[in-house]
């Protein structure tokens, strides 16, 4: 009998992996729920401990996850014009900033309360604080939501979020090793030169970057689009900003008719990859970690979903939306995921606190699967409208 290689045992694991998904699929779209949690559920089942652990194809998901984030942000991003982002940037700063105080500050308590020091708490408010690009994206997706009023506010928000991760992650990875107030600095005037070239670039320069890329052979302008924003994305994580917010510029200077065709050709891949990165974050968590950390996780995810609510809620008020889309653009905030994990991860591997991953990857997972859900139920909630004059503009 012939051994089986490497590659046939990857391809195996792929292969069913896939099926596995594509039925989960089927399954959410009949009982008419979302896709996420299912997917989730199948990373953990298929994790560490598990029967069917996926050992061969681990490196190849853990690239397809990451791979699916950028796809993600760059088809929302290709939804937008850089005169959108400018204005929503410009504007919705204050709703930026309620949203770090709002939700960082919780994590930031719960941690000193634990007794956990100031370096463990500073990371667990960045793990309460930061919503997952990845998951709101999809549903928003998913649930034919780009054009509402409300979306704008929701990815301005995320935005800015991103942008904090630009200064927050150098001043953390130098918290966690010991690092000098120096090295910090320098870390964060990296991340913010970087940042701000990628918004000059989308803002004033992006007729040249499409003129580039347009041309009639559909293989030729996916390979471009995808060549410059993998490109763009690992670039920018070398200087720790986040790719996500990079592919999400990178579709905001896209335009026209590269921006339309780009759509059309990129979903499929979106939504393969896509699958895969909700199946890595179950895979990275071992479940026997979770019930000594479930009361504390489900304190402060109460406490999350309530003040990222709040935070949407007030958000889209300002902006002139009216209650349902305030209540929309508060349940759409609420998933946790990919940011939070890898800052947890961060603290883990400099040995801050042993309990501090199992109670980050419960307390994502809680409101990751709660925020799908609140998501697709939003417009089923009961709303009144009072009677009044036309609703600001």
């Amino acid at each position: 009998m012939i051994a089986a290689s490497g590659s046939s045992i990857v391809l195996i694991e792929l292969g069913a992996l896939l099926l596995i998904l594509a039925a989960l699929g089927r399954l959410a779209a009949r009982l008419g729920l979302p896709s996420i949690p299912l997917y989730l559920a199948a990373g953990l089942l298929l994790g560490e401990g598990s029967a069917f652990p996926l050992d061969a194809s681990a490196e190849f998901i853990r690239v397809g996850a990451d791979i699916g984030v950028v796809l993600l942000l760059l088809l929302l991003g290709l939804e937008y014009t850089p005169t959108e982002l400018r204005t929503g940037l410009t504007t919705g700063w204050p709703a930026g900033l309620v949203d770090l105080v709002a939700n960082s500050l919780p994590g930031f308590l719960a941690g000193i309360l634990l007794g956990w020091g100031v370096v463990a708490a500073v990371v667990l408010g960045g793990v309460t604080y930061i919503s997952s690009s990845g998951i709101i994206a999809k549903q928003i997706f998913d649930l034919d939501r780009t054009a509402n009023r409300e979306t704008p506010t929701v990815l301005t928000i995320l935005v800015f979020e991103d942008l904090v991760m630009a200064v927050y992650l150098p001043v953390i990875g130098v918290l966690l090793v010991g690092g000098t107030i120096s090295e910090a600095a320098a870390s964060i005037a990296v991340a913010i030169f970087v940042v701000c070239a990628a918004l000059i670039i989308a803002f004033r320069q992006s007729h040249h970057v499409n003129r580039v890329l347009d041309t009639k052979s559909p293989e030729l302008l996916l390979l471009g689009i995808l060549g410059l924003t993998l490109l763009i994305g690992g670039l920018a994580e070398r200087v720790q900003v986040s790719a996500a917010v990079a592919a999400f510029l990178v579709g905001v200077t896209l335009s026209d008719r590269v921006a339309e065709r780009g759509r059309e050709l990129l979903l499929p891949i979106r939504d393969v990859f896509g699958g895969l990165f909700f199946v890595f974050f179950g895979l990275q968590v071992d479940p026997s970690t979770l019930p000594p950390v479930l009361v504390p996780a489900l304190l402060l995810a109460v406490t999350g979903v309530v003040t990222k609510t709040a935070t949407g809620w007030w958000a889209a008020k300002r902006a002139g939306i009216g209650p349902r889309g305030r209540i929309r653009a508060g349940f759409s905030l609420i998933p946790r995921g990919e940011f939070s994990i890898v800052i947890a991860g961060l603290a883990v591997v400099a040995g801050v606190d042993r309990d501090l991953g199992p109670l980050a990857t419960a307390y994502v997972l809680i409101v990751a699967v709660v925020g799908s859900l609140a998501m697709r139920f939003a417009d089923r909630l009961p709303v009144r409208n009072r009677q009044q004059s036309p609703p600001a503009q």
